[in-house]
């Protein structure tokens, strides 16, 4: 899972924010990205998935368009590449029912479709993500194993988690729930929509009703709605309990180092997004996907999609070196600004 640093090759030399004017023809591949919100998709997913195609396949074009949370301008974004005239759509859904007619629309014009990080409903070719079920149990396990001996059924827990649209949020749930039931309380369970904000907002409910020193610990579905419940329970004057995350962002792998947030969960995106490249290249080009796509998934739309799972691990103070930083995601200069020297210090990171 070595993630060295990946310069774009000529298919990211052509993109805007919204979509690109590098033309249409037998060699484009469409990639569609959910949100700029999540730090990962623009910094890494996009320029990586570029990268490949262009090494792949060195007269292919990429279209890129990012739906910036909105799954009406997602469909728009579809019809557009569509009108391009690409021949493979790579996409992770705003949405993944809402996109379904999109998908159907694209394979009634001949365009193969790939689910990327978040199966999409509808007749899509491959799909390529993390065992999502498994992340959510290393989220679960990370958290029992912080509560250490304070993990009883009597303590309590918030959770806190991921958009209902989004079908990866129920694995990651499910995964959790696993882990979670039988050993704790869950004594508040709502969405954050993804949002830091909502995050915030239902962790300030959950404090309301059940009481500041009466929570023993919080899972959060990923780190950005982490970093919302942080600010939340620093204003409420609690601190030392578990918190959970997801996505290995900079500011939740900061906030590890701080002590504020106790584990995240760290998805190597750039195998994700080669891997991703590699079937589009494959489909664009009429090969066998079969020896990629070992395994079946099936979508919220009952569809039977040949899909590609990568192993995620869980990452706290104790292997942030071995992780994120052993892979290059991070460097420490990038993890240890002025704020957390003192911190990093004292988790060995210097």
């Amino acid at each position: 899972m070595a993630l060295s640093v990946a310069a774009c090759g000529k298919a990211g030399d052509k993109k805007s924010d919204d979509s690109s004017s590098s033309g249409s023809g037998d060699k484009t591949i469409g990639l569609l990205l959910p949100d700029s919100v999540t730090a990962r998709y623009e910094k890494f997913d996009k320029p990586y998935f570029e990268a490949k195609v262009s090494a792949l396949c060195s007269d292919c074009k990429v279209e890129y368009a990012n739906a910036a949370g909105d799954a009406a301008k997602q469909a728009q974004q579809v019809s557009s590449m569509i009108t391009k005239g690409v021949k493979v759509i790579v996409v992770s859904a705003q949405d993944s029912a809402a996109i379904k007619s999109s998908i159907q629309t694209a394979v009634n014009k001949g365009i193969k479709v790939i689910a990327y990080d978040r199966l999409a409903q509808g007749p899509v070719s491959a799909y390529v993500s993390f065992d999502n079920v498994k992340v959510g149990e290393l989220q679960g396990q990370a958290l029992v194993d912080a509560l250490g001996s304070k993990a009883t059924k009597s303590s309590k827990v918030v959770m806190i988690n991921g958009d209902d649209a989004d079908p990866n949020a129920a694995e990651f749930k499910k995964g959790a729930h696993s882990v979670l039931d039988g050993k704790v309380d869950i004594a508040y369970e709502q969405s954050g929509l993804w949002k830091d904000t909502v995050a915030a907002q239902k962790m300030k409910a959950a404090i309301t009703q059940i009481g500041a020193k009466k929570i023993a610990g919080v899972y959060a579905a990923n780190d950005g709605m982490a970093g919302g419940i942080a600010t939340t329970l620093k204003g409420a004057g609690i601190s030392g309990i578990p918190l959970t995350g997801q996505d290995a962002e900079l500011a939740g792998i900061q906030r590890i180092v701080a002590g504020t947030q106790s584990s995240t969960v760290y998805k190597a995106f750039k195998p994700e997004a080669e891997a991703a490249a590699q079937l589009a290249v494959n489909l664009l080009q009429g090969k066998d996907i079969s020896s990629l796509a070992t395994v079946t998934k099936t979508s919220g739309s009952g569809d039977k999609v040949p899909s590609q799972l990568l192993p995620p691990v869980s990452v706290t103070k104790a292997n942030i070196k071995d992780t994120v930083i052993k892979d290059k995601l991070y460097t420490v200069q990038d993890i240890c600004t002025a704020e957390y020297a003192k911190a990093c210090k004292a988790a060995g990171l210097e």
